[in-house]
């Protein structure tokens, strides 16, 4: 690493400005950016999608393409100015400056070993050190980032790690060449808040071990303001801007910003919703989940063995209810959709859909259900085919199921567009031309064509920044006034679950830990795992439970060797004997809330259907 004093500045930006050079002209992106950061210091920059961040990220990591390319300004690191100097900007990339991106997943070769691609990654910048030295750091490393048994993990692929063990092995492969400054991209945007709140805290003390200076890229500003010690607002590719966090909340100077600040959702500001309790004569199932199991084979060193992805799962979802499913990458949630939506069966167990079995039925059956309950997925880029147009995306469900003719068909897509927003002139467009925002409201039109029952949105809004997560949520809240659909949110966001659902499963492990009325649940959970959540989620509010009285270190155990007892006991802090050797089914805490821990009093009659079922 560069000799650093804590009295200089390491990177200084100087009215960096960014085009991009279009066919109808050159359009600004970054326009006169300035800013310094200083050794040891967090500086964390704040914006809407399209405020020009990931491209401000690139263009320091000297990463642009085109049609991107700076148009004016410096970029001083050391004192040396990058722009002027590209090759010398293409020496220090990866080994002074290293940059972290928020997509882990596909950041590593699938067919080497994590431990392999970080020590030829070293032994690449740094040729003068040695394989056994390469492999020694990489342990450390990992063992700094907090995975556990990492000198066992050094040896496992990338498909064995879960997300948040990807994002902290990323992290990594950025730090193993020493660099003086860390770009952190969007990095903790796709993960749960659990393993955020981890990333967050791991970045504070590596930030203090190896004085790596860290330039903070989000999209959320409580969590802008809880990684940093500055924060820089981003608007329309200008910094509108810049003051410490406390200064920033307690007095922002600009407009934007306030508006940032008043769109936040809040977790317990102004106390219990009445809106999030329905009246009991309107509660009837539309789907009934009863005692549901889902276990996958997988071949392991020492033979086949199951992966527990699914236990006794057992929830009622009410028409014209929201119902929300939270919890850790891991949990279950994605496995649990899989079976809601007919795309696998359960091992054990029913999934009834306005009283019908939707895993037992013939693949015409299935299909003819289909038509009443829609899925919305995550990715708004690959859940969409990009040689399609907008009309043709919309009509395809409408041409499966035989509806109407070509003229209907073409009628009822126009309608569907205009109620989620979207202008009729995108008709005969490609989807390349649309923002993530606009790609989600596709998807939700796309749902909503076939006129269905029921929405299942499979972590829908997790790729959006706040912004365009409110103008979902609104448009979400609107039609279903409009429709009376009945929607089931899956997501590990806890501020949009807050917002929109009334009833919410809390899974862990493949199990439901906590099922409870939104208020009660927020104010007065059951269960250790759900106050850990709670605890970790990021929020500008006061906090209702301290993160080092609840939050939880390490991972999951592994869903293929489940421990005896409880499977949150080994990160429970409150767990005594018997969690450790007896695993607690679902305790009744009255008023339709449920948790599964010895902690609370009064054990679950099954005999009373009503308090689950009802």
């Amino acid at each position: 690493m560069l000799d650093q004093s804590p009295a200089r500045t390491l990177l200084s930006v100087r009215d960096l400005s960014v085009i991009a050079d279009l066919e109808s002209g050159p359009r600004t992106i970054l326009d006169r950016v300035s800013f310094d950061l200083q050794p040891r210091q967090i500086l964390a920059v704040i914006g809407e999608s399209g405020s020009g961040k990931t491209v401000l990220a690139r263009a320091l990591a000297s990463w642009l393409a085109p049609p991107l390319r700076v148009s004016g300004g410096e970029v001083l690191f050391e004192g040396r100015n990058l722009v002027d100097d590209p090759a010398y900007a293409r020496r220090l990339a990866g080994r002074e400056i290293a940059y972290v991106g928020g997509n882990p997943a596909g950041a590593l070769d699938p067919t080497m070993t994590v431990g392999t691609q970080l020590v030829e990654k070293l032994r690449a910048v740094r040729p003068e050190v040695s394989a056994a030295e390469a492999r020694d750091k990489a342990i450390r490393l990992l063992q700094a980032v907090h995975i556990p048994s990492a000198a066992r993990r050094f040896h496992e692929y990338p498909f064995q790690y879960s997300g948040g063990m990807m994002q902290r092995a990323m992290i990594v492969d950025a730090l193993i060449s020493d660099p003086a400054l860390l770009i952190a991209d969007n990095i903790t945007q796709p993960l749960d808040v659990t393993v955020a709140a981890q990333i967050l805290k791991l970045m504070r003390e590596l930030n203090a071990e190896f004085s790596t200076a860290i330039l903070f890229i989000c999209s959320t500003l409580p969590v802008a303001c809880e990684a940093s010690d500055r924060v820089i607002v981003l608007n329309k590719g200008r910094v509108v801007e810049s003051q410490t966090p406390a200064e920033l909340v307690a007095r922002p100077a600009h407009a934007y910003t306030r508006a940032l600040i008043d769109e936040l959702p809040t977790l317990w500001q102004g106390g219990p919703d009445p809106r999030h309790e329905r009246p009991k004569a309107e509660r009837k199932a539309i789907m009934s989940v009863r005692d549901v199991s889902k276990a996958y084979e997988t071949q392991g060193k020492s033979g086949r063995a199951l992966v527990q992805a699914v236990r006794r799962v057992d929830f009622d979802v009410f028409a014209g209810d929201n119902f929300g499913v939270v919890g850790e990458s891991g949990c279950g949630k994605s496995s649990l959709m899989r079976l809601l939506t007919g795309l696998e069966r359960p091992d054990a167990g029913q999934i009834l859909f306005e009283g019908e079995d939707v895993g037992a039925g013939s693949a015409k059956r299935l299909r003819a259900l289909r038509r009443r309950f829609q899925l919305v997925l995550q990715d708004p880029y690959g859940s969409l085919p990009p040689q399609s147009s907008i009309g043709a995306i919309l009509e395809e469900p409408l041409k499966i199921h035989r509806i109407g003719d070509r003229s209907e068909r073409r009628e009822r897509a126009r309608a569907v567009m205009s109620e989620v927003g979207l202008a009729p002139s995108l008709y005969e467009k490609l989807p390349v031309g649309l923002s993530a925002g606009q790609r989600q409201r596709l998807n939700v039109a796309r749902a909503m064509i076939l006129e269905p029952t029921l929405l299942i949105m499979d972590e829908t809004l997790s790729a959006l920044d706040q912004t365009e997560q409110g103008k979902l949520l609104d448009l979400f809240e609107r039609l279903q006034a409009q429709h009376g659909f009945t929607y089931i949110f899956i997501s590990h966001d806890l501020t949009m679950v807050r917002r929109v659902c009334s009833r919410i499963a809390v899974m862990y492990l493949g199990e439901t830990v906590e099922v409870a009325p939104n208020d009660r649940l927020f104010f007065d959970p059951g269960h250790p795992y759900t106050r850990a959540l709670l605890s970790a989620a990021p929020t500008l509010e006061e906090r209702r439970y301290r993160p080092e009285d609840c939050l939880m270190e390490g991972e999951p155990p592994s869903p293929i060797d489940l421990p005896p007892g409880c499977a949150f006991a080994s990160r429970c802090p409150d767990a005594f004997d018997r969690c450790r050797v007896e695993n607690p089914r679902l305790f009744s805490r009255g008023g339709h809330a449920l948790a599964a821990c010895f902690l609370n009093p009064d054990p679950f009659d099954p005999t009373e259907e009503e308090v689950i079922h009802d």
